[in-house]
Formats: C-alpha cells, structure tokens, sequence
C-alpha cells in the first residue's frame, strides 16, 4: 500500500521550478526575480544570460528547468510561455563569528533562500508597430 497521489496544485497551462537552499541573501535573490517577473520566457533566459549579478547564473538555471518541464511533462507550447510567479523565500541562516578586539566577537549572519518559478502558456501579442505597414 501507497500513499494516494496529490492533487495537483496548479492549474493544466502551468508548470514549475523550485530550487532551495541557494547562498544568497532573500533581498539580492528577490531583485534578480523581480526582473523575470511577468517576461516571455525566451527574453527571461536572454536577460539572465547577460546580467552582471552572481546568482542570475542559478536563477536562469531554474527557469530553464521549468520551462522543460513545461514542455516535457505538460506539453505546453515553449514560445508561448510566460514567467507568471517568480517567488523568493527565506531559507536557513549559519552564523558564523568573527573575532573582534579586546577579546571580542560579533555575529556574522550568511542567508540562505528558496526559488520558486512558475511559468504558463499564454497569448504572446505581436507589438502594435510590426503589424502595421507603411502607408
């Protein structure tokens, strides 16, 4: 006997990726995140190609994983596709010390942080300028 399988939380036009336990700080992740947010999936991965942050690498690492489970598990159409959610959450903290004078010590706090993208089929628009010829 089995546990019963579980509903599925999201909804058929969706999928995701969750990468946790990331060192960096939940600020800096969230501002590599918010970036991404509500971006065509293709112009999500090219921004976070050429972004100058350290964790850009990691997060385009997540994205591209949810877009391959969009197409491989859910067979969602990958030039349709759209970064919906990209959630940041607080992880684990490891403190450290570091010495100080006269005999003393102060709190070194290294964060941790949870990803959470989750990318859906839409209907990309076409901008209004291509459609519209020369007259």
């Amino acid at each position: 006997m089995s546990k019963p399988k579980s509903v599925r939380a999201l909804e058929d036009h969706q999928a995701q990726a969750i990468t946790r336990n990331m060192r960096v700080s939940p600020r800096k992740l969230n501002l590599v995140a918010q970036s991404i947010r509500n971006m065509p999936a293709g112009k999500a991965v090219a921004s976070l190609t050429f972004s100058k942050r350290r964790i850009a690498g990691q997060v385009k690492k997540t994205l591209e994983s949810a877009i391959a489970n969009a197409e491989n598990n859910h067979q969602l159409d990958v030039d349709r596709l759209v970064v919906t959610i990209a959630e940041v959450g607080r992880g684990v903290v490891m403190r450290r010390f570091q010495a100080r004078g006269r005999g003393k010590s102060a709190r070194v706090e290294k964060w941790f942080s949870h990803l959470k993208i989750v990318v859906a089929e839409k209907q990309i628009e076409a901008s209004p300028s291509s459609s519209e010829g020369a007259a």
